[in-house]
């Protein structure tokens, strides 16, 4: 699919992998609605690449169909979804003073990360589907963004192992459920990238964490992520696959 004047969605649009990938689309001649919870950074993004901001609650369906209805009033009906919103967490299942870790977090991460992603996709493939295809039979492309801790979590990332390999999991009989729709379905796994909350850590963990990389040996650039990311785009035999994007990272167990 030609990038060029399509109608394009970002999920976690505001900041981190999403905000670099709205901004790739936006350069390569998308259409792009940055959504994201936070209004004030969303309305920033949106504005500095010529985008629509759409605040969005992605476990909230009357929000995610709120944010497509503004979109698709902005720039006519998206083609292109990136899943990219997400939350990490790091709880040991029995704590140091002996107690089980709260369910609550484990369901907050799961219903964000993994649910929150499906509620999105599913309300976007069903108005992707009504559009009209292109020379290939082509509706649309959707992409989630999962983590190599779908298949190296640490110790303490249950919940966000789990999320992530749902994500995993769901890409390939997504892939082939919407196969009929002409809609494409991939997911980028990635490793340690420079993310604003990852710059949160001391200088000296940071190093160590880049360090660990087999090569680079550096932490990845968001902008890899959103090259990656659009390529699945334009890339028409791309379908229900998931690419590590990691430079050859297996996370110890902490």
């Amino acid at each position: 699919m030609n990038i060029q004047g399509q109608a394009a969605l970002v999920t976690g649009g505001a900041s981190g992998l999403g905000e670099a990938t709205a901004r790739e689309l936006a350069r390569l001649g998308a259409k792009v609605a940055v959504l994201d919870v936070n209004a004030s950074l969303a309305e920033k993004v949106a504005a500095e690449i010529g985008g629509v901001a759409c605040v969005c609650d992605i476990t909230d369906t009357d929000s995610v169909n709120a944010a497509l209805d503004k979109a698709e009033a902005a720039h006519g009906a998206a083609r292109i979804l990136m899943n990219v919103a997400g939350i990490g967490s790091a709880k040991r299942i029995v704590g140091k003073d002996g107690s089980a870790a709260p369910l609550e977090d484990f369901v907050r991460v799961v219903n964000i990360n993994l649910i929150g992603a499906y509620n999105v996709s599913r309300l976007y493939a069903a108005r992707c589907a009504k559009l009209d295809p292109n020379e290939g039979g082509e509706r649309g492309v959707m992409l989630f963004t999962a983590s190599v801790a779908a298949f190296d979590g640490q110790v303490g990332q249950q919940a966000y192992s789990a999320s992530k390999g749902g994500l995993v999991g769901m890409t390939l009989p997504m892939a082939r459920d919407l196969a009929q729709h002409g809609i494409r379905v991939c997911t980028i796994a990635p490793g340690l990238f420079a993310t604003p909350l990852l710059k949160t850590l001391p200088e000296p963990i940071q190093q160590s964490l880049a360090a660990s990389i087999p090569f680079p040996p550096r932490l990845g650039d968001p902008a890899e992520f959103a090259a990656l990311a659009c390529h699945i785009v334009t890339n028409g035999h791309l379908n229900g696959e998931v690419i590590r994007l990691d430079g050859a990272l297996r996370m110890a167990p902490r």
